[in-house]
């Protein structure tokens, strides 16, 4: 007869998240994960699989929330507010002493295990990849729209945008000074005038 979980597996994952997006892959220990979780080895097993495929799954719930964040850039009406909006939020989070230091939970997967771990890389990948298509949309928008010069190309201000917030997340990270990032973004958006 199967046993009843005792845990919250969702509740469960969530810690996981924020154990892993504040330390890490490689410096969180399982033994780390069961202290955190208040979840025995045994049972984190059975319900998540390994550390690496727990890991993936609080990955994949981090990328949950970005559509969230996304929506207001692809709302119909004026598009480079909704994009310059964006970019303030990824700097203002990448400056407040309270989220700086995590960083973003993707672009440290990014930088830590995406060069060695396919599946990560696919993960951050596909992450890159609805940002940039969310952003081009809106530029292509801005642009019929007259927001944005006719001459500007949507597709590389696109990737410009996404490589920029990307970078945000490191300086923000590892920077104390505020004014870096904040002046990086600005300068970026004078880029859509």
């Amino acid at each position: 007869m199967a046993r009843t979980k005792e845990f919250d597996p969702e509740a469960a994952l969530q810690a996981a998240l924020e154990l892993f997006w504040r330390r890490g892959y490689e410096a969180t220990s399982m033994a780390d994960l069961v202290e955190h979780l208040g979840v025995g080895r045994a049972s984190i097993y059975a319900t998540f699989g390994n550390k690496h495929e727990l890991y993936m799954k609080a990955l994949r719930r981090y990328q949950e929330q970005l559509p969230d964040l996304l929506r207001e850039v692809s709302r119909p009406g004026p598009a480079l507010p909704a994009v310059r909006a964006l970019v303030r939020r990824y700097a203002a989070e990448a400056s407040a002493e309270d989220l700086r230091l995590h960083g973003c939970f993707l672009t440290n997967t990014a930088a830590e295990l995406a060069p060695h771990d396919p599946a990560a890389a696919r993960q951050v990948e596909r992450n890159w990849d609805q940002l940039e298509t969310v952003l081009h949309s809106a530029l292509v928008r801005a642009r019929a729209q007259g927001e944005l010069p006719a001459d500007r190309d949507p597709q590389a201000l696109a990737r410009m945008l996404l490589v920029l917030l990307q970078g945000l997340k490191v300086v923000g990270k590892a920077s104390p000074d505020p004014a870096r990032v904040r002046d990086a973004a600005e300068q970026a958006l004078a880029l859509l005038d």
